[in-house]
């Protein structure tokens, strides 16, 4: 009975749910929005006046890829549907700093309309099954590997499924993040829902055929599978603790909301014991966030604990960095030194940015009446040494996964400079070169588009290229199983000093 009335009220439901799509006409918005941002991003991004491998690929899908994207605009119908064809449109890009954002909440990233009570993860090159959900009977076997589904081979069929709807495939942090969709119904129109069957291979044995049965939806059971695959942040993000008698930074975000006010308080209250000869740990794992302030947040954990007067004068400079000059980039300059003008005590605080943004806006000023594509500005040189002696005195273990990305790689740009630190865990992000965000409203009101408007050419680590940890640094478990990662990283500290400070690969990896 409470089967049948449910299944009678979704229909109502949906039923709803398909007038109101209707009415909306989603697919011509979404036309439109793709067709805005195709036009702004052709006009304005430094993409197109930046020689060299960095925009190639950009390039290639600005010639390509709105074409590809319209394609499936007939088969929107939905919000949902409509975030989804963006999403797959920004990501075509294959660079972080495209983005089309819905301007309302998903149902988050534990949401599937199906599923077979079974999640998957991307380990060392595979797809291997980490959840099983209890008393599922006639299940793949907890780290077998999938290796086809519907007679596809699991890397065309994972292709066509993930990549670029729920993650780039071109990076390890996209494969990491949308591997447990992998046999999920995530109600994407454009896609394939829970396969009928697949094939997993346990040890050396051979492949095997399970028939995947699909299972009621069950929110909590879904959180837990994704949460035993990926690790996410828990409910306090920040925090200070000791694990195996070191103190331990759980710095597992850089975003505003977080409460930076207390962590800040006991990060300086513990600062002598962070010090010692017994070292600490620098936990940055899922720290991707990349607001305006997050750098600033960031920085403000290394000056906590090895002082301003130590980190300044190894802080990498900042080299050049092109701007195109196009009316649309000047505008958006122009009314940022406004705001900054306006907001009194922003003007007495910092007066030297101020300073700088009115060059900017002269040099575009300067440019545009020149009719040149670019300009270019020195940026910030290394400081001169201070003299200032290293404070800390034990060896730094820097924890990372995927999830270390944006302002999160600028620390470790710092981080890699100093003395007796260690990157270790599993590959970052990658970063593009193409920072400081436009963000603009499209017309649709479901989504913004987000860019970086300027292009910082002279970096030292390269556009997209993430930070990996060297051979004896680099963590094989199980990234969910939290103990197992703490005492892993407990032997790196308890024995002989192995390796560096992590590298940056060329590439993307």
């Amino acid at each position: 009975m409470s089967f049948r009335l449910l299944t009678a009220a979704s229909a109502v439901v949906l039923t709803l749910s398909a007038v109101a799509a209707q009415a909306q006409d989603f697919s011509a918005l979404a036309v439109q929005d793709l067709t805005k941002a195709e036009e702004e991003i052709r006009q304005n991004h430094p993409a197109l006046t930046t020689p060299g491998v960095e925009s190639e690929a950009f390039r290639s899908w600005l010639n390509g890829g709105l074409r590809q994207a319209l394609s499936f605009a007939p088969r929107v119908n939905s919000g949902d549907s409509h975030a989804y064809l963006m999403r797959y449109y920004a990501a075509g890009f294959r660079d972080p700093s495209v983005r089309l954002d819905p301007t309302f909440d998903l149902l988050g990233p534990y949401f599937a309309t199906s599923w077979a009570g079974i999640a998957t993860g991307w380990r060392d090159g595979k797809y291997v099954v980490t959840y099983v959900q209890p008393g599922l009977r006639r299940a793949p076997p907890l780290g077998s590997v999938v290796t086809e589904c519907n007679m596809i081979p699991i890397e065309q069929f994972a292709k066509d499924k993930l990549d670029l709807w729920e993650g780039d495939l071109t990076t390890e942090a996209g494969r990491v993040y949308s591997a447990p969709y992998l046999l999920w119904n995530r109600n994407n129109p454009f896609t394939r829902g829970v396969p009928q069957t697949c094939k997993f291979q346990s040890g050396r044995g051979r492949p095997r055929d399970f028939e995947l049965q699909i299972q009621p939806v069950n929110p909590q059971a879904m959180e837990a599978a994704y949460r035993a695959t990926v690790f996410m942040a828990g409910a306090q993000p920040l925090g200070i603790e000791d694990v195996n008698g070191r103190p331990w930074l759980r710095v597992n975000t850089l975003a505003d909301e977080a409460d930076w006010r207390t962590f800040n308080a006991a990060l300086e209250g513990a600062v002598d014991t962070l010090r010692g000869p017994q070292g600490f740990v620098l936990d940055l794992r899922a720290a991707g966030d990349d607001e305006y302030t997050s750098l600033r947040r960031a920085y403000g954990i290394a000056n906590r604990i090895w002082t301003p007067e130590y980190t300044v004068s190894r802080q990498p400079a900042a080299e050049s960095i092109t701007y195109r000059a196009t009316p649309d980039n000047r505008t958006w300059f122009a009314e940022t030194l406004g705001r900054m003008e306006g907001d009194a005590a922003f003007a007495a605080e910092n007066p030297a940015v101020i300073e700088e943004t009115r060059a900017v806006v002269a040099a575009f000023d300067a440019a545009l009446a020149a009719g040149q594509d670019t300009f270019s500005l020195g940026g910030r040189p290394a400081p001169a040494d201070t003299g200032a002696a290293n404070p800390v005195q034990g060896p730094v273990v820097v924890l990372v996964d995927p999830g270390c990305a944006g302002a999160c790689l600028d620390l470790l740009d710092l981080l890699v400079q100093l003395p007796n630190v260690r990157i270790v865990g599993s590959q970052t992000s990658g970063g593009s070169i193409f920072v400081e965000p436009t963000l603009l409203r499209l017309p649709s009101n479901y989504a913004d588009l987000e860019y970086g408007h300027k292009a910082w050419t002279g970096r030292s680590r390269g556009h997209l290229d993430p930070y990996t940890p060297e051979a004896g640094l680099t963590y094989t478990g199980n990234p969910a199983d939290e103990a197992a990662v703490r005492a892993w990283v407990s032997s790196i500290l308890d024995g002989p000093v192995v390796g560096g400070r992590g590298k940056v690969v060329t590439g993307g990896g």
